[in-house]
């Protein structure tokens, strides 16, 4: 098709049924997964401009009149509007559509990209607050995960969710270490250019629009939950599952947005010639190992539960934390001045940490499920049918509200270090508060999740209907539906 034709095709689908195979093999698989490309792409430029500011704060030298403690509060703010934006971004495609929004997403932030182009090439001439406006608009880019994980959630049959949704995270949280080496590769070739980042990515966004106008498609049947948002709040589970959001998304997404900070006062310490260049070319590695292990935490917690996962990754990550305070009274010890033995264990640390919150992440996702399928099979006066639309409902609310709460723990750990280094010039108290949280979060997440098992008593989940395919009994569903045969192991205990 010529470009003339992809923009004048009609970009609404109706009827769409992703469970009927027929139709699937027929040509909409090929339409789900042109969406799914153009989602990833959306979504992965989102979570880069959502980490301007990470990789700007290596390029802000005292001419700009920003102190080490003001670039926290500038990354904290933005972590605080795209974790709120999530909630809101959650119900947009159902009421613009999932192409029209794409297109939105990403065209707007051509806007606090353009302003972090003029505010860096204006170094000295606007104050903290404009900082803070533009990284506020920045934040945009991370509301950009809600919709696109929504709009893909329609488009898959039950089958193949777990593969696309899993896709679609990782595709855009990725976007964290390449904006990271992005800005490695400008210090490396051009020092003191922050702008060549800005317009890579003033590229990239418009590439990103018009990819989605001439390739996406709305579909007319997707419909919001903030009602199920709302009932969510009733029950337990939905904040201690918030509370290990936190420790797991927020880690990641906190520790994205600090860790090139970190490396650059740690390495300014030791005397580095480049401290801003030494600091770039470690400060993606994180990111990417926790971007990458997400979709292991997921299948190691299909084999051996979402409770027990979720408890090893936290155990790991309080030694990881340890790591860190360790080095980080060392330091102390030595008049504040970072030696090589510390600074080695700072990398270790964070490196382990991104890697262990990402498995973690995942394996929380395993978790969501389960619980509502395990509500659900309790439930009297209810039919299969109901059951399942009840229990994706919850599952896809608990999803937005804890991504929500996630990034808002991400805004913590910028302050906690923001106030450990202005009160102690260190991050070792933070990093204390860091290793006490996990403490708590383990023993949430044994005495709740891994302390017994959690064992659905039926599946509530519909069978995917093929052809002639005759529909099978309660009892035949129950013990025949696995997580391979499903492709949704919401039947499996979480211990």
């Amino acid at each position: 098709m010529t470009f003339m034709q992809l923009l004048r095709r009609d970009h609404t689908i109706t009827d769409w049924d992703p469970e009927d195979r027929t139709a699937w093999d027929g040509g909409n698989a090929a339409v789900a997964k042109r969406n799914l490309v153009w989602s990833v792409i959306c979504e992965h430029v989102g979570f880069s401009v959502w980490s301007l500011f990470s990789v700007m704060a290596l390029f802000m030298g005292p001419e700009y009149g920003i102190s080490q403690d003001q670039k926290f509060i500038i990354a904290a703010t933005a972590t605080f509007v795209g974790s709120c934006l999530r909630i809101p971004y959650t119900q947009a495609t159902a009421i613009f559509g999932g192409r029209n929004w794409a297109i939105f997403s990403a065209i707007v932030l051509l806007i606090p990209t353009g302003l972090t182009m003029m505010l860096m090439l204006n170094p000295g001439e606007f104050g903290l607050g404009w900082f803070l406006a533009v990284a506020a608009l920045t934040g945009f880019g991370g509301g950009n995960f809600a919709s696109s994980m929504t709009n893909i959630n329609a488009f898959y049959p039950q089958r193949l969710k777990g593969w696309a949704l899993g896709l679609n995270a990782g595709g855009g949280n990725i976007g964290v270490p390449v904006i990271q080496l992005v800005g490695l590769a400008v210090i490396w070739l051009f020092a003191d250019r922050p702008e060549i980042v800005c317009a890579v990515y003033l590229v990239a966004l418009a590439v990103a629009g018009v990819g989605a106008a001439l390739y996406m498609d709305n579909l007319d049947h997707q419909t919001a939950s903030g009602r199920a948002m709302i009932d969510c709040l009733r029950y337990r589970d939905t904040w201690l599952i918030a509370l290990l959001y936190v420790g797991t998304f927020g880690s990641f997404i906190g520790f994205g947005f600090a860790f090139s900070q970190v490396l650059n006062i740690s390495f300014t310490s030791a005397g580095a010639a480049k401290p801003a260049l030494a600091a770039a070319s470690i400060a993606w590695i994180g990111p990417l190992l926790g971007s990458l292990s997400r979709p292991f935490g997921g299948k190691w917690a299909d084999r051996v539960g979402g409770g027990k996962v979720t408890l090893y990754c936290f155990v790991a990550m309080i030694f990881s934390a340890a790591v860190l305070v360790v080095a980080g009274f060392s330091a102390d010890a030595g008049g504040k001045v970072i030696g090589g033995g510390e600074l080695a264990g700072f990398i270790v640390g964070f490196i382990l940490l991104f890697l262990l919150s990402g498995i973690a992440n995942g394996s929380v996702y395993k978790i969501i499920p389960t619980i509502w399928e395990h509500k659900v099979s309790t439930m009297s006066g209810m039919d299969a049918a109901s059951k399942v639309k009840w229990s994706r409902s919850m599952s896809g609310a608990l999803i937005g509200l804890a991504g929500a709460a996630g990034g808002l723990g991400g805004v913590g750990i910028n302050l906690v270090l923001r106030s450990s280094y202005r009160a102690y010039q260190s991050a070792t108290v933070a990093f204390c508060i860091f290793m006490a949280f996990y403490v708590v979060a383990a023993l949430v997440t044994w005495w709740f999740y891994a302390r017994r098992p959690m064992v659905v008593g039926e599946t509530t989940d519909l069978p995917v209907m093929a052809g002639s395919e005759p529909k099978r009994s309660t009892s035949e569903q129950t013990s025949s539906a696995t997580p391979a045969a499903t492709g949704d192991p919401t039947d499996k205990a979480l211990a």
